[in-house]
């Protein structure tokens, strides 16, 4: 997981520490402000939200549950929450967000045991899964319950549709459920130019979280039941973790005006383009790569007197201390200039 550490540049300045630090796109800032006008009902019964899941279900067909949250977090609260009970246990790589990065909640929430999976890439598989399918039955033990896997990886790798169908045909035939987590989703469709339910809701996956703030909203995200037998007590448990906003209208807008005109993927398509110029401009200057560029991320080795020069003026975190490496995340935002001066600065650097 990334490192935070303090930086003295200017904030306002674009880096390459994270896509939730870019902004917002210019026409979900409009659809905020075309939304903002009279009074709708609240809680999700007004026309806006009703008019984002019609869009959902176009994409994921009509035996759909979608449900808004506020954050990621809080839709893999919300999406683990519906498939587990406390006894259950959740697998998932040893990089996943729900493991590294979200303070525990879904442990806290959901009650379950959370298994970290060590891998080379941040991706499962059969392999690496099969020897932790024991002890069912036995009260004794955590019971496997569910195999959590993203799409984007945490590490900027992608599953191939084949490789997802075999984590969920694997999970189905031990009674158990797919979640995943999909911050970066768009990423992962521009990158594999495929529909995005062939890697979801067709490869089996039950429940998606299906993300939205990385890649150029304000805030929001979705959480999208398959399999809407599953989804019986999501709007008790969405409540209860702080997840239902009164004013949905403003995550629904933004949904309308972010997936209605294939906005998500021009977003996307950008930020994956931005992260393989950049992967092409260290590479020249002798940089090593530990990962596959594969949608937005880019994992580098580099001398930590370098990084901490550098990112005073283009910042970024810190991704592996002891192995000296770092991570670089490319936006919807990001313009080749960013990177050619990033670039020339590391160059000078390297050089010294």
């Amino acid at each position: 997981m990334f490192i935070f550490v303090q930086t003295t540049n200017k904030m306002n300045k674009r880096g390459f520490a994270s896509d939730n630090n870019s902004g917002v796109s210019p026409s979900i800032l409009k659809a905020l402000e075309n939304a903002n006008e009279g009074h709708v009902t609240g809680y999700g019964t007004d026309i806006y939200t009703k008019k984002a899941i019609e869009i959902f279900k176009k994409f994921f067909g009509f035996n759909i549950d979608v449900y808004f949250v506020f954050n990621g977090t809080g839709a893999n609260i919300l999406g683990l929450s519906t498939l587990s009970q406390p006894f259950h246990s959740i697998l998932c790589p040893a990089t996943a967000h729900i493991m590294t990065d979200e303070c525990g909640a879904p442990e806290r929430f959901t009650g379950c045991k959370v298994i970290p999976i060590e891998t080379p890439d941040g991706k499962l598989s059969p392999e690496l899964i099969k020897p932790h399918l024991h002890g069912f039955g036995f009260e004794h033990h955590s019971q496997p319950g569910i195999i959590s896997i993203s799409q984007v990886t945490e590490l900027g790798t992608l599953y191939q549709i084949d490789q997802i169908k075999e984590i969920c045909q694997l999970a189905h035939q031990h009674g158990m459920y797919v979640h995943m987590d999909g911050a970066r989703i768009a990423n992962a469709v521009a990158a594999l130019n495929v529909n995005v339910s062939d890697f979801t809701r067709d490869a089996g996956v039950d429940v998606l979280s299906f993300g939205g703030t990385k890649n150029g909203m304000m805030l929001g995200e979705a959480v999208v039941f398959f399999n809407r037998d599953l989804s019986e007590n999501a709007k008790y448990l969405r409540k209860q973790s702080a997840q239902l906003f009164s004013k949905m209208r403003y995550i629904a807008a933004q949904f309308i005006a972010y997936l209605e005109n294939d906005l998500w993927l021009e977003n996307a398509r950008h930020s994956n383009e931005m992260a393989q110029y950049l992967a092409r401009k260290v590479q020249n200057l002798g940089v090593e790569i530990t990962q596959k560029v594969e949608a937005n991320g880019v994992f580098a080795i580099l001398d930590p007197r370098i990084s901490e020069t550098l990112r005073n003026e283009y910042f970024f975190y810190d991704w592996d201390e002891n192995k000296h490496e770092v991570r670089w995340m490319t936006s919807f935002d990001t313009k080749p200039e960013d990177i050619d001066g990033f670039c020339e600065n590391l160059a000078i650097l390297l050089h010294a």
